[in-house]
């Protein structure tokens, strides 16, 4: 079976920012007398695929010289690079973060310095860079997490503990499982942010289109007051599915410069995390995995969360990359592998037959490239004419089979 597919445009609201250096500058105005000439300062970078982030950790760097001050660069990830400092730093070299392009040099180590107080609810661990360093600066994107809801999610806040606190601190947390995202990452970071080694934090939000829409510099003890309402500017611009009910999701790629979870839960509406309700919207029989992007560095963290994937995909899996993220995680089921097709028509062909019986022009089909990408989709006929009318929407005059023989057709740049 060989769906044929339409194009459609969802028009999501488009607030945006182009000159991104300036916008960078201007946000940290503000807070240029918290460094001080000659101060050695670590900006703490993280490992998401975060839209224009060389840009604006190279206007960071720009802003910190301005100072006098001496800045370096940290990967700030837990368990991501394989938890190796080689592959941290590939990491940010994949995302175009060197020594050359940003003009401060990259310090990877996963050594910590242990920062525990008494009667602590968890170990307390900071990177041994910045440590040493005279002050911190976090740079993160504000989002939504892909494990759980709550008043911090993915920001300044998750990067100031498992970000600074590499591996052992990552380690230390995903222990917990749900809890300890939600209770012990706050805790942690009141405890880290309270050394006053940290300077300030450069918040960024994305709009539904993965472009750069809000730039905020936050003094540390801002932090925590300020991050829930920022979050909540993610939340009212993320990007969805056009409809609710899909037999068959057809996604192009996955990968962890896509998301976390290498898929988005919150775009897919699968969880997977024992306790944790599953979202109830959307609704998805099956879900086909056709390729993992070359910035994920072989990290195939979430494939459990899809029930097909291509042969091409599974051969450029790192087992031990895939493994050391999800065992850190604690979420196993997300690392299942998944039924492995030789090519896309076999996926799309077995997915669909796990749906139960269905007439051919009953199906209903959304194809999109992956969860972070979602204003281009392609659709079937049911969910063509579920569409008429709605006013996000335009169809583009586009429609052709699913499949050039065994694999999916290219997309229409």
């Amino acid at each position: 079976m060989n769906p044929n597919l339409t194009r459609i445009d969802q028009l999501f609201p488009r607030p945006k920012i182009d000159d991104v250096p300036a916008a960078v500058a201007e946000a940290l105005a503000p807070l240029a007398d918290r460094l001080q000439p000659g101060e050695s300062i670590a900006l703490a970078v993280g490992s998401r695929g975060i839209a224009n982030i060389a840009v604006i950790v190279k206007a960071t760097v720009d802003f910190v010289k301005a100072r006098g001050a001496v800045p370096f660069i940290i990967p700030a990830m837990g368990s991501h690079g394989g938890a190796t400092p080689l592959g941290q730093a590939e990491v940010l070299a994949g995302y175009g973060i060197t020594a050359e392009t940003v003009g401060c040099p990259i310090r990877s180590s996963l050594e910590t310095v242990e920062l525990t107080p008494p009667d602590a609810r968890c170990r307390v661990y900071m990177d041994r860079f910045a440590y040493e360093s005279d002050g911190v600066i976090l740079i993160n994107r504000i989002k939504l997490h892909t494990d759980f809801h709550g008043t911090w999610e993915s920001g300044l806040v998750k990067l100031s503990v498992i970000g600074l606190g590499k591996h052992r601190q990552a380690l230390e947390i995903h222990a917990s499982g749900v809890y300890g995202l939600r209770h012990l990452i706050p805790w942690t970071a009141g405890q880290i942010l309270g050394t006053g080694k940290v300077r300030f934090g450069l918040a960024l939000v994305e709009n539904a289109y993965d472009e750069t829409m809000l730039v905020r510099g936050l003094g540390a003890e801002t932090i925590m007051d300020e991050e829930p309402g920022l979050l909540d500017v993610a939340r009212k611009n993320m990007p969805r599915l056009p409809v609710d009910d899909i037999d068959v999701l057809i996604l192009d790629r996955m990968g962890k410069d896509i998301s976390g979870s290498g898929l988005d839960p919150n775009i897919i509406g699968r969880n997977y995390i024992r306790d944790e309700p599953e979202p109830e919207r959307p609704r998805i029989k099956a879900i086909t995995v056709h390729d993992l992007t070359p910035a994920s560095h072989g990290n195939a963290v979430g494939l459990g969360l899809a029930d097909v994937i291509t042969r091409r995909l599974f051969d450029k899996i790192d087992l031990d990359a895939t493994n050391e993220n999800t065992v850190t995680s604690s979420f196993l089921i997300r690392g299942k592998i998944p039924v492995i097709a030789p090519d896309d028509a076999t996926a799309y062909a077995w997915a669909l037959r796990s749906c139960g019986r269905m007439d051919a022009g009953e199906v209903r089909v959304v194809r999109v490239r992956d969860t972070l990408r979602l204003a281009e989709a392609w659709v079937s006929q049911p969910i063509l004419h579920e569409l008429a009318g709605r006013q996000d929407v335009q169809v583009a005059d586009s429609t052709f089979p699913a499949f050039n023989g065994p694999n999916l057709r290219p997309w229409e740049d």
